[in-house]
């Protein structure tokens, strides 16, 4: 890849700056004041970043001709799509650079788009959450549950679903072919430790492992043909299965082939419940759109084995004037990008080609480490199942429309709502909300959330351990946290140079030249709500005269009468209980009070094993964890004895013996020897 190259001039040449905070004071920024000189935007293929006042990375783009592509932005602006003005207006400057190939332009653009999560370039969005069945060969005895969320290494995965229960119904059917262990790590522990199986395990549903009636390597083994049966290896079980019923009938073991019967026909049921659309070898995804000028839906069927494995759907705002091709390649790419290499396809059918198409199978065929074919169906039962994956994907783009024209509007009313019952300068269009929690004065922690644009922005929330405080004192937990906040703040712009109004800001500003990320306090909110009522709003007050910031707007939310309040003010500010600004407010406020509850137990619980594992002679920090894990508990490991403790990584006889005694003495003589 070549070296960057020019870039754009000062940051600030467009806006003017507050001295402390770095706030725009202009509503909105001119394109034309930072639009590169005539001649010096090289006409080599590349990937082009702008970026905001504060230097943050706002919207990410690749072209064959950086010159042609970044003069259409500035040529015709009343021209441009309607998201693409307003990104034109929030950014206050262009870099770009230089790549070899269109490959290398589409590795770098997706790359940055990962690490800057710029707010204007195209989200794919699930439209909701989906649930997967998962089996966790990561384990040494792998489970098989329902999962949602962020995928993890090792576990394989098959959906998704469109219900959890249409999975508790197809696991429930297997089981009887295929018994898998279903309990959680909990479970398995006690069942382990009572040295009898539950109750799974006695009608002949799970294997049991937890006693020994199979190795660990039996059991993988079985939840190795499980999988092998969900990815569509189908007929090699019931094939099997129906030659040992056939032994069994003839050799008359009547009971034996009738149970095999029913397995087969378990089976039977659970293929009923997957349409059946493709040949037997077939496996590929076919992705469908539906859209119009600003949003996208999108839709894609599984198909593994010639069966419909599994449907999802995504929704995308759109940031330019893109055309169908244009977001088959972001969504191709975004999608598979992020999976494991095995988990692609070996073919993806799309209602259109992408612009570069050689370069994204490249990718796609490198990243899967196999070919992988990229085409559009022009007729026979592949061009059918497309035709319904369209269907599915205007009907979803309709029930979307109707839920997002509520929910932008009420999102809208609310921010207004707030910037008019507290008299703000502008809607607060960042928000973040502090909550403190303890347990009778133990433990303190305090959160940070960050609602933009009226949504959460989970990916900036924060943790704080309150260090200077001791006992139940909300007040100054709260001066410390607002406190600390802003100090960290302040040192991050101080470093950029942005609290020089004449002066140019160094590189990067918010983004750290070194990691490439958005430093960690590197945006200030327009406003700051703390959880509670005037003593709270007070004590965040004097944090933030203390460092000299009065361009951050302030208010608490009490939880008893919902009351708003003010710095400064004896009286409250009264929002309409069913309004949305109260809403948003109380939505913020409930986040924040979760998020620090979470911090808080988890806290807790590794306080109270640490306290009574120190009091044991000779373990680390590092033996502890292993004892942890091992266990799962401390209960369960004082029912321990030497030689099961003894069977941990990195303890010995001796160490065991000298847990096993130590732990017997705190519990005054009633442990097990």
């Amino acid at each position: 890849m070549a070296a960057e190259g020019g870039r754009s001039g000062a940051w600030a040449a467009n806006a003017a700056y507050s001295v402390r905070l770095g706030t725009r004071l202009t509503d909105v920024a001119d394109p034309a004041s930072y639009r590169p000189a005539p001649g010096t935007i090289p006409e080599s293929p590349g990937v082009y970043r702008y970026r905001d006042a504060n230097g943050r990375v706002i919207y990410v783009g690749k072209a064959k001709n950086l010159r042609a592509r970044l003069n259409s932005y500035f040529t015709d602006f009343a021209g441009l799509h309607p998201r693409t003005q307003t990104m034109l207006q929030t950014a206050a400057g262009v870099e770009w650079t230089v790549v070899g190939t269109e490959v290398e332009a589409l590795q770098l653009e997706y790359s940055w788009i990962k690490e800057y999560d710029p707010r204007f370039n195209v989200k794919y969005r699930d439209d909701k959450s989906y649930p997967y069945l998962a089996v966790t060969m990561n384990e040494d005895v792998p489970r098989v549950q329902v999962m949602r969320g962020a995928k993890k290494k090792g576990v394989r995965y098959f959906g998704p679903y469109s219900h959890a229960w249409a999975i508790r119904e197809t696991v429930d059917l297997l089981l009887r072919v295929f018994p898998v262990r279903t309990c959680s790590a909990g479970v398995f522990r006690r069942q382990q430790q009572m040295g009898r199986p539950c109750l799974l395990g006695d009608i002949g549903k799970c294997s049991a492992p937890c006693v020994g009636r199979i190795s660990e390597d039996g059991h993988r083994d079985v939840a190795a043909d499980f999988c092998d049966f969900m990815a569509g290896d189908t007929a090699r079980f019931i094939r099997a299965l129906e030659r040992d019923m056939r032994s069994a009938a003839k050799e008359q073991e009547y009971e034996r082939a009738a149970r095999l019967r029913d397995d087969i026909r378990a089976l039977q049921r659970a293929l009923e419940k997957q349409s059946v659309v493709l040949g037997d070898t077939t496996d590929c995804d076919v992705i469908a759109l539906a859209d119009d000028q600003l949003e996208a839906a999108v839709q894609v069927f599984y198909v593994r084995g010639g069966r419909i494995r599994g449907q999802r759907g995504w929704v995308v705002d759109k940031v330019e004037d893109v055309t169908a091709g244009e977001l088959v390649e972001q969504f191709v790419l975004q999608m598979y990008g992020d999976m494991a290499g095995d988990t692609v396809p070996r073919e993806i059918l799309v209602p259109t080609l992408p612009p570069e198409q050689d370069a994204v199978v490249e990718l796609l065929t490198e990243h899967r480490g196999g070919r992988v074919d990229l085409r559009v169906p022009r007729r026979g039962d592949k061009k059918t199942l497309m035709e319904t994956v369209e269907r599915n994907a205007k009907e979803a783009f309709k029930q979307h429309k109707t839920r997002r024209a509520a929910d932008l509007t009420s999102r809208s009313k609310g921010l207004q709502e707030i910037q008019d019952a507290l008299e703000l300068d502008q809607a607060p269009l960042r928000i973040e909300c502090y909550d403190v929690s303890n347990l009778q004065g133990t433990h303190v922690v305090a959160s940070m959330v960050v609602f933009e644009d009226g949504l959460p922005r989970k990916s900036e929330y924060r943790r704080f351990s309150i260090k200077t405080v001791e006992g139940q004192d909300d007040v100054r937990s709260i001066n410390e946290v607002i406190t600390r906040r802003f100090r960290r703040y302040l040192e991050e712009t101080e470093k950029t140079g942005e609290l020089d109004v004449l002066g140019e800001r160094e590189e990067g500003g918010p983004i750290d030249p070194e990691t490439g990320r958005p430093r960690r306090f590197a945006y200030p909110p327009n406003l700051v709500v703390v959880d509670g009522g005037a003593p709270q709003v007070a004590a965040a007050q004097r944090a933030l005269d203390e460092l000299g910031i009065d361009d951050v707007s302030l208010c608490g939310i009490a939880k008893r009468l919902e009351e708003v309040w003010m710095p400064g003010e004896e009286d409250p500010v009264i929002l309409p209980r069913n309004s949305e600004g109260m809403y948003l407010l109380q939505r913020a406020r409930d986040e924040a009070h979760d998020f620090a509850i979470r911090f808080h137990r988890n806290k807790r619980s590794k306080g109270m094993i640490v306290s009574e594992l120190d009091a044991v002679p000779g373990l680390g920090p590092s033996r502890r964890t292993a004892l942890i894990k091992h266990f799962g508990s401390v209960k369960l490991l004082k029912e321990a004895g030497p030689d099961e403790i003894a069977e941990v990584p990195g303890i010995g006889r001796r160490t065991a013996e000298t847990i096993v005694a130590a732990l017997h003495a705190q519990d005054g003589g009633t442990g097990r020897e």
